[in-house]
């Protein structure tokens, strides 16, 4: 197994947060609330593991470095996946969010949080796919009708789930779902426990390079797979001189892994526990390309958002134009 397992429930998660407030946010919330602090003030940054331009500037420190003119500091926060942190980012217990998948933003719109998209990445469809095992007898996924498919709910695998289904004649009824982080997925894929797990890269790749695995469909032409980063509305409004010089090192990132591949995979090998072969060809399936979030670039989203509530997985329909768009230019 690979060491790039989740570490925490989305119950500690938000727990740790909450004790975090008790600390962070007499220095951190009610200096930005202020505007511009006199004094040196933190900002709250939340990530993955799989946050792959934040865990270059969290080991570079080129975030400290910038935003120390400004007199701001940096904290960073783990978390286990998506959906807990955009909460703790609504809960007011971090000001910005590293990337989250697509779908993640839409439950936390349906959840009436107040939030600004920052950053979006560009489409990387081939960094998520439908996997089954080398020798399974499924070809298609047409043959997935009957099965058990592993996958993270609200992940963005999950949307790829859904849309690849709808394009070969299913729906989600037509399978058995079962709801699983990246980790138990994996244990559960390798065991036999499922038939194809739905998984995105660098768990992707790190199972196309340790186990007999083969894809039966990647996002293209079914799901872009674009990643978004955010900041509470709050902290948005309070502090752009910050968010731009967040987007500004972001930008200057992804270019730099684009450009760099294997100084990029060295880099994050330790961080990650993965050898550097394995994060270089998932960086590889990743754009990387930093862009400023437009109401035309919101499409998808809307399909996204159109796909869950017919499943029953959010509690009303959204709007997905109805939101916060932070300009980095302004």
């Amino acid at each position: 197994m690979t060491n790039f397992d989740f570490k925490l429930s989305r119950r500690a998660a938000i727990a740790t947060l909450g004790a975090l407030g008790a600390t962070a946010a007499g220095t951190a919330t009610s200096a930005f609330a202020q505007g511009t602090p006199a004094r040196t003030s933190t900002v709250r940054i939340g990530y993955q593991k799989s946050s792959t331009l934040i865990a270059v500037l969290k080991v570079q420190g080129a975030l400290e470095k910038q935003l120390a003119p400004l007199n701001v500091n940096v904290s960073w926060h783990e978390f286990t996946s998506g959906l807990p942190l955009l909460e703790a980012l609504n809960l007011d217990n971090l000001d910005i969010s590293a990337d989250v998948a697509d779908t993640v933003p839409v439950f936390a719109q349906a959840a009436g949080a107040d939030l600004t998209f920052i950053a979006q990445e560009a489409p990387s469809p081939a960094a998520q796919a439908i996997v089954v095992r080398e020798d399974s007898p499924l070809k298609t996924v047409a043959d997935l009708k009957g099965k058990k498919v592993g996958f993270a709910k609200a992940a963005g695998a999950h949307y790829l789930l859904i849309a690849a289904l709808e394009k070969a004649g299913l729906s989600f009824k037509d399978i058995t779902p079962a709801y699983l982080t990246p980790a138990d997925g994996r244990a559960a894929f390798e065991k036999g426990a499922i038939d194809a797990w739905v998984v995105w890269d660098p768990f992707l790749a790190a199972a196309q390079r340790q186990s007999n695995v083969r894809v039966l469909a990647d996002g293209a032409g079914i799901a872009s797979y674009q990643r978004y980063y955010l900041a509470s509305t709050k902290f948005a409004k309070a502090r752009p001189d910050v968010l731009r010089v967040v987007y500004a090192e972001l930008e200057k990132t992804g270019k730099w892994v684009k450009q760099s591949p294997k100084d990029a995979a060295a880099l994050l090998a330790p961080v990650w526990g993965l050898d550097a072969a394995t994060i270089e060809q998932a960086n590889a399936r990743r754009s990387y390309a930093v862009r400023p979030v437009v109401p035309e670039g919101l499409g998808e989203q809307q399909r996204i958002a159109d796909a869950f509530f017919a499943e029953k997985l959010l509690p009303k329909k959204i709007d997905a134009l109805n939101v916060a768009l932070f300009k980095p230019g302004a």
